[in-house]
């Protein structure tokens, strides 16, 4: 049996994996260079509200299977960074109703979710069911995408002004509310990650998997966005193709 990987280099590979992060879909890249349409930016955003009003749902199945006192209320605060609190209503999900009108797009567009793809919500939905049944451990692990998240966000907060100038940028205050709570977020996820899968080589390869099972769900994510989005012209196969790393 292969000795278990030292904690830089597991950490390492863990980081390797971001070279399949979704920036880097054909749907992405396109958004990056100024290429896609009104429209399938509209596609995107109502797309992805579908996946930000999950996100609190998948963090409440992970405390709902986590006994660690500590762990929980670390991770707690993840939920009302999307809902926000009784005292301040204004989460991640109020700010990305606030892209939504800043693209063009109604408030009962965005949260009726009439416009979400079918893909979209079985990607989704598969990953809130891998956090309700997977252990605590595993479930934090699959949020380590948010390692390539920071990038992302600032791509868009440099990039969005001058490609789109079209859309206020008041619209870009979900990516900017991201920058710093990702990294935040990360911290806890790679500890936990870090400490647990590192039992064994084993362990740490099947950290690898379920890192890569959630970089899966972007991507399909993605895939299904641009099938609702006819523009984009390009040959299908290639644009569907996953890198495999």
């Amino acid at each position: 049996m292969e000795a278990p990987w030292s904690r830089e280099e597991f950490e390492q590979k863990l980081r390797t994996k971001g070279q399949g992060y979704h920036i880097y879909h054909p749907f992405h890249v396109a958004m990056y260079e100024g290429k896609l349409s009104k429209e399938q930016l509209q596609a995107w955003v109502l797309n992805r509200f579908y996946y930000q009003i999950s996100i609190p749902l998948k963090d409440a199945a992970i405390l709902s299977n986590c006994p660690d006192v500590e762990a929980r209320k670390q991770w707690i605060v993840r939920i009302t960074d999307h809902d926000g609190t009784m005292e301040n209503a204004y989460g991640g999900i109020e700010a990305w109703v606030e892209l939504g009108s800043a693209v063009g797009l109604s408030r009962e567009d965005v949260v009726s979710l009439k416009h979400v793809s079918p893909g979209v919500k079985f990607a989704v939905d598969a990953y809130v069911n891998f956090c309700k049944q997977r252990s605590w451990q595993e479930s934090m692990c699959s949020s380590l995408t948010e390692l390539f998240a920071p990038h992302i966000h600032q791509q868009r907060i440099s990039s969005w002004p001058e490609m789109y100038p079209w859309i206020d940028e008041s619209g870009l205050k979900y990516f900017k509310k991201r920058l710093t709570e990702a990294r935040r977020d990360v911290e806890q996820g790679l500890n936990v990650t870090l400490d647990y899968f590192s039992q064994s080589r084993e362990m740490q390869e099947k950290a690898l998997n379920i890192l890569q099972f959630k970089l899966n769900i972007l991507w399909v994510i993605a895939d299904s966005i641009m099938l609702q989005s006819s523009e984009i012209t390009m040959d299908g196969r290639e644009y569907l193709k996953q890198p495999v790393y």
